[in-house]
């Protein structure tokens, strides 16, 4: 059975372990929920960065496919080409061999023709020096015979001279047929001439027409090829548009990564840190002019009560253990306002920009008033960011 001391001691170490428990309890109550929620959105960025990035290494290799297939389109295109280049060649030079067979041909008709004019005033001057001979031969046949009868020394000699007057009616008639055969081998000469060239005409009509062809096919190819390689320029130029945002993706996923990790180790580090009150800060004179300041140049525009959330996260990081535990420090933080980084905050300090609304939001948050709870971080809004959004910022 147990003494009173015994059982008063139980009961005060119970109290102990109770209010200890209890104690815990607050601690972990007071760690701010908000300082993993950046951990957890940054985690979706990355997969979503993760996403585009998969979905845009997609998209290069069906626009590689494409270019591979316009190329060698192309390629084939090209090859055509080349085979029509060399039938317009063939079909040119078969036209400029046909046109000079024509000019030959022509020419050759022009000779005939001379020839045959040349043959037919032959074969009028014979006939007519053969007509002129008959008329006076039959005209002055009883003379003649007269003459031949009593101017012939001998008998033999009359004989003589009437063979003469027979050799030359003979002369006359062979050469007449002469001339009418030479001229109607001209005249068929001439004939056949003049069909070759209409063939020849028919002929080329066929080969211009097939030149046409040809040349338009040629045309039309050409055309092709421009067409694709003006696809293949623009596939190439997507392909380097898809290039650069893999890259940029691929950077901004490292960017993220590391954010991601030094997100976690602060969140690590508030977890296990403490969180001072209000009340055990001390500030600076300086600090309400900086923060109104800050606050003018993160939310200026912003809604007043973007503002005091602005004022809040600074303050936030003060009483936080995982950041600088002034104002000042906090502030002025490496990389952590981009004011601060551009110049801005500096200018606004210099000319005492910020507003009455800035300074009233700087004096609630300096005071403990928050709008957004224990967040610690704020940006623009973006794609899978969680937070509380007031105006143009979301807070997390």
């Amino acid at each position: 059975m147990l003494s009173k001391r015994q059982v008063k001691r139980m009961k005060k170490a119970g109290k102990q372990r109770v209010a200890i428990l209890t104690a815990v309890a607050l601690l972990l109550c007071a760690v701010p929920t908000t300082a993993y929620a950046d951990v957890k959105d940054t985690e979706n960025r990355l997969n979503q960065a993760k996403e585009e990035r998969d979905k845009t290494e997609e998209a290069i290799d069906s626009t590689q496919q494409e270019l591979d297939n316009l190329q060698e389109t192309t390629e084939g295109l090209k090859g055509q080409l080349n085979s029509l280049n060399n039938d317009l060649t063939q079909v040119s030079n078969n036209l400029a061999e046909l046109e000079d067979k024509i000019e030959a041909k022509e020419e050759e008709i022009e000779q005939t023709g001379k020839e045959l004019e040349e043959a037919k005033a032959v074969e009028e001057a014979q006939y007519a020096a053969m007509k002129k001979r008959v008329q006076f031969m039959y005209e002055k046949r009883d003379f003649l015979l007269l003459e031949m009868l009593f101017s012939s020394g001998s008998f033999s000699d009359m004989l003589n001279r009437s063979e003469y007057i027979e050799n030359l009616a003979s002369y006359d008639r062979e050469k007449l047929t002469e001339f009418q055969e030479t001229r109607t081998r001209i005249e068929e000469t001439e004939e056949r001439l003049k069909q070759e060239k209409e063939d020849l005409d028919e002929l080329k009509v066929k080969v211009e027409a097939e030149q046409s062809r040809v040349a338009g096919l040629v045309s039309q190819t050409s055309g092709k090829i421009s067409s694709y390689q003006h696809q293949i320029s623009a596939a190439e130029q997507e392909m380097l548009a898809y290039e650069q945002q893999l890259a940029e993706q691929n950077n901004n996923i490292e960017q993220l990564q590391k954010q991601l990790e030094e997100e976690r180790r602060l969140s690590q580090l508030a977890a296990q840190s403490t969180w001072r009150n209000i009340s055990e800060i001390s500030f600076a004179d300086g600090d309400r002019y900086l923060l109104a300041n800050l606050i003018y140049c993160e939310a200026g525009n912003q809604p007043y009560a973007g503002q005091v959330a602005v004022g809040a996260v600074v303050m936030n990081r003060v009483m936080s253990s995982v950041f600088p535990d002034t104002v000042v420090g906090v502030i002025y933080q490496n990389k952590q306002f981009s004011p601060v980084a551009s110049g801005r905050l500096a200018l606004a300090l210099a000319e005492g920009h910020a507003t009455q609304a800035c300074y009233q939001a700087a004096d609630e948050a300096m005071k403990g008033a928050t709008t957004v709870g224990n967040c610690l971080f704020f940006r623009t809004p973006i794609e899978g960011l969680s937070g509380i959004q007031i105006g143009g910022h979301i807070f997390y």
